[in-house]
């Protein structure tokens, strides 16, 4: 009897990891999928603000995933180990602040450690050789095969025929002719391989990771200038996803809610702050962090009116809240110079 080879294959929930699934599926090997969370998918966040809990988030996505697969999929939360990696990437940042080569290794070498606890012979991941600027290119490919501790367990189906033969491949638990040569970041390859092989139900890899977006990054950016990395918090990076943030002074920022989530979240997660909402009018809800004077709260109160129903008019009543304690301010809009000024 042929000996059964197990693999695990690292997912993001896009496409090219849904193919490299596939590929190494139609060799025969019995796959195991990993997906490490980092806690940065936007697709995770948006629902964690919802109001879903992170266990309950995980447990369906594990199940979305292992149905669009065809394959079993585990999902490893590792979001606050991952904040040493977010704070001090080796290999640096991208264009914003996501250290993806360091990324890239973190989850790589979780992915050893599973495959060493399930007795599996390899990993593979969905990487396509010159697809991303910092993380695909040849040289980042070397550097990952060099550092993650694999030696030689590291395939990548979809561009294993461009780089050299791993020892996977060698061993013969993954043969190479079975394996492709895609390249670029066109995505026209990898459309027809989808068809050609029947794989569908895949979407942006797990929504998007924020930590490459830009606005996003402007928000953890400002706040490790004025806090520092030791008071980030789960929370604190979850709150980076939701509204629109000021800065009033050092000291003193403001989050606006965009929507009717953004209020409910910023009211349940953030209770125990400054809270602000318009009395008459509907409007946002305005979390004021840090240590507010009460021409902050009066600030803050300008900035209620401006983006509520009022914004028109010449003032409008809005209440400030903290614990038993309630401020009542009767504001003008915040005027655009502020707005600007202010905008983080």
């Amino acid at each position: 009897m042929k000996e059964e080879i197990k693999a695990i294959g690292l997912v993001s929930g896009g496409l090219d990891s849904a193919l490299a699934v596939a590929v190494v599926k139609r060799q025969g090997i019995a796959v195991l999928g990993l997906h490490v969370s980092i806690g940065y998918s936007s697709a995770f966040m948006q629902r964690e603000i919802a109001g879903e809990r992170p266990d309950d988030i995980a447990a369906a996505e594990s199940a979305r995933m292992s149905a669009a697969l065809g394959v079993p999929v585990r999902i490893l939360d590792c979001a606050d180990e991952y904040f040493s990696v977010l704070l001090n990437p080796r290999h640096g940042y991208g264009a914003n602040v996501n250290p993806c080569i360091d990324c890239h290794l973190f989850m790589i070498r979780k992915a050893k450690e599973i495959m060493e606890g399930e007795g599996a012979r390899f990993v593979f991941t969905g990487e396509v050789l010159g697809q991303r600027p910092m993380s695909q290119n040849y040289k980042a490919l070397e550097l990952i095969d060099r550092e993650c501790g694999l030696a030689g367990l590291l395939v990548r189906p979809l561009s294993a025929r461009l780089l050299p033969e791993t020892l996977a491949e060698k061993h013969g638990w993954i043969a190479r002719e079975g394996l492709l040569d895609i390249q670029g970041r066109t995505r026209r390859r990898q459309m027809e391989l989808a068809s050609e092989l029947g794989v569908s139900g895949y979407a942006a890899p797990a929504g998007g990771c924020m930590l490459t977006d830009e606005n996003y990054a402007h928000k953890l950016k400002d706040w490790m200038a004025y806090r520092g990395a030791a008071a980030l918090t789960h929370e604190e990076t979850l709150l980076f996803a939701v509204g629109r943030h000021f800065r009033l002074s050092p000291s003193v920022t403001l989050v606006v809610g965009r929507r009717e989530a953004e209020n409910l979240y910023l009211e349940r997660a953030w209770s125990g702050e400054w809270l602000a909402s318009p009395l008459d009018v509907p409007g946002p809800t305005v979390l004021v962090r840090g240590e507010p004077s009460e021409d902050d709260l009066r600030a803050a109160a300008s900035f209620v009116v401006r983006y509520s129903d009022a914004k028109e008019t010449p003032s409008a009543r809005v209440a400030a809240q903290k614990g038993g304690r309630e401020l009542i301010f009767d504001a003008a809009p915040a005027t655009e110079e502020t707005i600007d000024r202010s905008r983080i």
